[in-house]
């Protein structure tokens, strides 16, 4: 029996998961223009497998081509790039899912638009070359005019086409999606996972399906298709393993329902029951979608409890004899643990945690400190969102696998770091991780630098776990870590060569009054030094400022914010931002957009907004418009010196940039 519950292996179906570990289905954007497993995915996806991952599922693997940016396999040319895919994940004993997913619209009619879109836009372009403007124009015109009825189209079916589908475009899409399954079989692929949100899950909803044929109305209607689906998978692919990921329509705390496609907790239980008798190997818990923010299903820090659809996962294992999977939340080795031993589910998925840190099987087997999650959206579920390619903004390797990875060192060298911030501890980790001597200087008495500011408001404390990681990880690896200590030119003596850390101050807008008493730095109010109170006006709405006014209102303070662009918050994750403007609204925070400060004075914060004074009247005013590099003197430092994160002399880093400026330095040493 092995030592860790996690590193236990499991029978699921006709296959064996050498342990519990499993990289759910996420969107990441690295695939081919048409949907096949390129370079970068492959990379991305054995890298994975290198770690210990046992059982990895390709998310959102559509069988028709779509007009979605995911992985395809639509047709039998797709298939050879799946068969490399399978066979990298193999020679590392992992086994590999593609989650087959529907969306919920009418695939075919979208994409005629589009492609009459494109072609007028071509016909226009060739006019133009032959000198005919005016067909240039209307063929344009016509091009605009089509891909207006393509997003109508595409915006009225997200809500309506599961009611309006026909039985023949059902029977077709369950068609598709069964020679899909067949062609991963002939792929190598090792299990099928039935994406039971999107289509599906809309199928089974009470609130998306209106139906009034054999799909609608009872729940004996409303999960016929799902059922269907599966008995297509089996049937087209006998030789595969069946996963069914079940949606599951949650309840906020303050009793609003989170998701609305999928199932409420009771219906759910009763389709686990009926999934297990149609065949289905195993079944993933997980939340339901369909509302419009990806924070519904993948919620950042401090919004949702850890693990919240943990309780409707254990209901389903004691309704079921096969292995359930467990996705949300789970952030540490140890709650997965817990979660097996406490026989609540039987395979633990780890999304986000497995992009901060890949080796989370072979770190749980050797005792080394995992790089936990924070949970911030940043990198990953901001990046989906946006129709980029995911990222983790603790890892400087996600999606460029193939091209970065920490280098061997180069002889026996002695490397000094300055500054104990994100960027100071990551260039240390690397530094010492190729085999180098390194001593990391930081004048405070903690490691962390601005992540404490970055802790201290509302729903954030868990980004305190990206400084937890480097205190573990770096007297591991030899660090020297010297607290307390300012290091100046004269301690870089003796050494081979210096990565300068040390960060950036706030900045103090220079205007009539601001250096009054009551005029103080975000930093020092996030810091805990200076405690305004009553009314105060926090002139910047960025990252910071927004989370001041944040910090403020939690301790009972009223807040007006001033920022001369026209909007706030830019830069904060788009899954937390509604939960920041509700709690804005709720306490009447009063945002002044396009506002230009000119002074502070007795009467408050005086400023001009489209030509007019303003007054923003005031006990305090908190300063919160940026940072500036902190300088370090190099005179006379006779090893070579690379500046990274804050003072490397660019605009201020986010953790991202940080941690990617330090990775490349230390790397490069």
């Amino acid at each position: 029996m092995a030592e860790h519950r996690l590193l236990e292996p499991i029978e699921v179906g006709g296959i064996t998961l050498k342990n519990r570990i499993m990289f759910p289905p996420l969107t990441t954007g690295y695939e081919e223009r048409d949907g096949s497993i390129g370079p970068r995915s492959l990379a991305f996806y054995e890298r994975l497998a290198k770690g210990g991952v046992a059982y990895i599922v390709i998310g959102d693997v559509a069988p028709v081509n779509t007009a979605s940016p995911t992985p395809k396999l639509a047709d039998d040319s797709q298939i050879e790039s799946f068969e490399r895919l399978a066979e990298a994940v193999h020679a590392h004993g992992a086994k590999l899912a593609l989650q087959l997913f529907h969306p919920e619209y009418d695939v075919p009619g979208v994409g005629r638009l589009i492609m009459a879109s494109r072609m007028a836009a071509v016909e226009g372009q060739k006019a133009q070359a032959a000198g005919d403007e005016a067909t240039f124009a209307a063929k344009m015109a016509e091009s605009k005019e089509i891909a207006n009825q393509a997003y109508a189209k595409l915006h009225h079916d997200m809500q309506h086409f599961v009611t309006e589908a026909t039985v023949e475009q059902l029977a077709q899409i369950r068609d598709a999606i069964a020679a899909c399954a067949a062609r991963a079989q002939r792929a190598g692929v090792d299990a099928i996972e039935v994406h039971g949100d999107r289509l599906v899950g809309s199928l089974c909803s009470t609130a998306l399906n209106h139906r009034t044929d054999e799909y609608g109305g009872s729940f004996e209607n409303r999960v016929r298709y799902a059922l269907e689906v599966v008995a297509a998978i089996k049937a087209a692919a006998p030789g595969l393993m069946v996963e069914y990921k079940l949606p599951v329509i949650m309840t906020n705390p303050d009793g609003s329902k989170r998701g609305k496609g999928g199932l409420e907790p009771d219906e759910a239980c009763e389709l686990a029951v009926l999934l297990e008798r149609a065949g289905v190997d195993m079944i993933q818990v997980a939340q339901a979608n369909h509302t419009g923010n990806m924070g519904d299903t993948i919620p950042p820090m401090g919004t949702m409890p850890y693990n919240w659809t943990l309780p409707v996962a254990a209901r389903v294992k004691s309704l079921v004899g096969i292995p359930v999977a467990t996705v949300g939340r789970v952030v540490t080795p140890e709650a997965g643990e817990k979660i097996l031993e406490d026989g609540q589910a039987d395979v633990i998925g780890y999304g986000r945690s497995l992009l901060a840190d890949p080796d989370i099987a072979l770190k749980v087997a050797s005792g080394e400190p995992v790089r936990l999650c924070l949970n911030c959206n940043k990198g990953c579920v901001d990046a989906i969102q946006g129709r980029r390619y995911i990222s983790c903004v603790l890892n400087a390797e996600n999606g460029d696998e193939e091209t970065v990875f920490i280098r061997p060192g180069d002889g026996d060298k002695r490397v000094a770091v300055v500054g104990g911030g994100i960027a100071g501890c990551e260039a240390a980790r690397v530094a010492a991780r190729r085999g180098y001597r390194v001593t990391l200087f930081e004048r405070a008495e903690r490691l962390g630098g601005q992540i404490e500011l970055a802790a201290a408001p509302p729903r954030k404390a868990e980004i305190m776990r990206s400084v937890e990681y480097y205190e573990r990880v770096l007297p591991e690896l030899g660090v020297d870590v010297r607290l307390g200590t300012a290091a100046g030119p004269a301690d870089l003596e003796g050494f081979d060569a210096a990565i300068v850390a040390v960060g950036a101050s706030n900045v103090t807008l220079p205007v009539p009054g601001s250096d009054r008493d009551n005029v103080v730095s975000a930093w020092d109010v996030l810091a805990g030094r200076v405690e305004p109170e009553g009314r105060v006006a926090v002139i910047g709405g960025g990252l910071v400022g927004t989370e001041t006014a944040e910090y403020l209102l939690a301790r009972g303070c009223e807040v007006a914010i001033v920022e001369m662009l026209d909007k706030i918050a830019e830069g904060e994750s788009g899954t937390v931002l509604p939960t920041i403007m509700a709690e804005f609204a709720e306490r009447g925070v009063e945002q002044l957009t396009g506002t230009r400060v000119t002074a502070i004075s007795d009467a408050g914060v005086e400023a001009e907004r489209a030509g007019e004074p303003v007054v923003v009247p005031c006990d305090w005013v908190v300063m919160a418009v940026g940072s500036r590099a902190l300088p370090f003197d190099v005179s006379g430092v006779a090893c070579p010196v690379t500046c990274v994160g804050d003072c490397s002399g660019e605009r201020t880093a986010d953790i991202a940039s940080a941690i990617r400026t330090a990775y490349a330095a230390a790397n490069q040493i």
